[in-house]
Formats: C-alpha cells, structure tokens, sequence
C-alpha cells in the first residue's frame, strides 16, 4: 500500500517539473559561443579569452570564444545579428563595429544600435597623444601654439585611414581648431617605427604601445585622450582636462547578442559578466593591459553608451571624408 507521504512527494515533485517547463529551459544549458571580430592574438582576443574563462565558472557552461576577423569587426558583428536570439551567441565588440564602421564603411549589412540586444559595457582602453622627442612642446597649450605660428607642419600618423588613431585627429583638429596632417599606415608598428625616427613629429595610440617609450624618453606625452586620467599612467594629464574638455577619443569594449534575446537571459548574462569582472585573476589581467572598467555595467547603460558614440563619431568620420568598402 502506497503511503501517504509518498503520493504528497510525488505530487509536490511533479508540481515543480510542470512549474519548471512552464518556465522553460533552465539558461543556459549547452555552451555559449563568444564571438570575437577580430584574428586571435591580438589585445581584443586576449580580453576575451580571460572573460570567457571566468564566465565559464559563473554560467556553469563552456564558453567558447570563436574568432570573425574581416572588414574592421564587420563580419563577425553582422554573424552575431544575424544569429539566434537565444543567448547562445554573443559577440565582444569594440568602438569599431559597434560605433564607427556605420558611418565609415559604404556598405553594413547591420546597425550598431538596433541590431543588438547590448549586455554589458566592460572597459574602455584609453588613446594618448605622444610626439617625438624633438618636438619643441611638452603640454597641449604648447602643441597648439606650434600649429598656430605654422599651420599644417606638423604631422600624426595614425594606423590606417578610418582607425581611431586616424579619427583622433581629426576631432582633435574641430575642437583645438589646429591643422595637423594626417599620414596614415599599415598598422601601428610601421606608424610608431617612423614617429621614433621623426619622419612624423606625433601619434594618437593607445597607452601601452606608447608607455615603454615615454618612460624611456624617446616619446613624450602631451596628454591622454579622454576625460579622466589613466590609472596605467596618472601622472599624465588629460587633453581634456588642458582645455578641450569633452575630448574623449578610447577603444571602448561591449557584450552584446542579436537584437530580440530574451530580456531575462540578457540579466543572467550580465550578473555573471559583473561576477567575472570582479575576479582577481580578471582584473589583474586587465589592468596589465591598461583597460579602465566602465562606470556602468548594466545593459540600459551601453545601449545609451553605443548611441552616443555612433552619433559622435559619424560626425567625425563625415569631417575626414574617410570612406572604406
């Protein structure tokens, strides 16, 4: 004879399974694909690998970060919006296919803004102006004088036309009302080879390209390119803080997936983002690569962040007349 107590078990259990399904799958159950748009190796990919294994930890899951490279972040930004809005594919982006290559690429099969259910907004890693050693400035007030008394002399190289160190300059030029030239290269080694020789007198780049060389002499820095000091180096004031205030030009890192993603599992995601980033061993890894942690991490916070940027830097990109296929 079946007891009492049993029958009363099995209906409780039941009772939670039908509760359970009514709720749907238990998010997530299988691994997550962390897509990053850019080749392996290079500073993107290696925040993203050290994200992902701390998410693992927090998800109960793999997470496995699968490289897009092509077209400036294009092609894994426009996978990744075309994929399913389940939770299960969610891409890395930077300042390029989430703000810039709208108004920079002729054709974009996505939008930035509306083709993205954002998650959150990790870091930012900031830009520095830095010129030759013989350049007869050491603070911006002393740069723009130099351009003023000969307009057009002085010269930035930057990563390629369209880059942020590119586009640095030229918002730079609106705002300090300067005449910089532009020489654009195939990337940021050739760009720093020919400022260390002074083939060109200055370079926005990032700060942990140029940190060896400024604390060697052999660059000198005239001013960090955003609004609040590098924790890497705060000894170094902003340009922002010299004058042009609003002058924020950084690389700034997002977690978004495909536009449409349950709102609950962009909350699950995000918590376990937030319990990832406050990791020692994360931390430590990204302060060795001089990111500054974004001031807010919830979703509605890059969602107005990534509005912002792509309206700022279309502005931009349409003053240098910069245009790619």
């Amino acid at each position: 004879m079946t007891s009492p107590r049993f029958l009363l078990a099995c209906a409780l259990a039941c009772s939670a399974a039908t509760a359970a399904l009514a709720q749907g799958e238990a998010f997530p159950s299988k691994p997550i694909t962390f897509v990053v748009p850019f080749p392996p190796g290079g500073p993107t990919d290696a925040m993203a690998r050290t994200l992902a294994a701390a998410l693992t930890d927090e998800v109960g899951q793999s997470v496995i970060v699968e490289n897009k490279a092509g077209a400036g972040g294009n092609i894994g930004a426009d996978g990744v919006a075309r994929a399913k809005a389940d939770g299960y594919t969610i891409m890395f982006g930077t300042s390029g296919p989430l703000a810039i290559n709208k108004s920079l690429y002729s054709k974009i099969s996505y939008d930035p803004v509306t083709s993205f259910a954002p998650i959150i907004h990790v870091g930012y890693l900031p830009n520095i102006l830095v010129v030759n050693a013989s350049v007869k400035a050491a603070n911006l007030n002393e740069l723009i004088a130099l351009d003023k008394a000969k307009p057009q002399s002085l010269n930035y190289a930057s990563s390629g036309n369209g880059a942020s160190s590119h586009l640095a300059g030229v918002l730079f030029n609106k705002m300090a009302g300067t005449t910089l030239q532009h020489v654009p290269y195939k990337g940021t080694g050739p760009a720093l080879n020919d400022l260390l020789a002074g083939q060109v007198q200055m370079s926005f780049t990032d700060i942990l390209t140029a940190m060896p060389y400024i604390k060697a002499g052999r660059l000198k820095a005239i001013g960090v390119a955003t609004e609040k000091r590098s924790q890497a180096m705060p000894e170094i004031a902003s340009i922002a803080e010299q004058g042009l205030p609003g002058y924020d030009v950084s690389v700034f890192f997002g977690v978004v997936a495909p536009a449409g993603t349950p709102p609950e599992r962009v909350a699950k995601l995000n918590s376990a983002f937030i319990q990832a980033l406050k990791k020692d061993k994360v931390r430590a890894s990204f302060a060795a690569q001089g990111l500054e942690s974004a001031t807010d991490h919830t979703p509605e916070g890059l969602t107005r962040f990534i509005k912002a940027e792509t309206a700022k830097w279309k502005t931009v990109v349409d003053a240098s007349g910069a245009k790619l296929d």
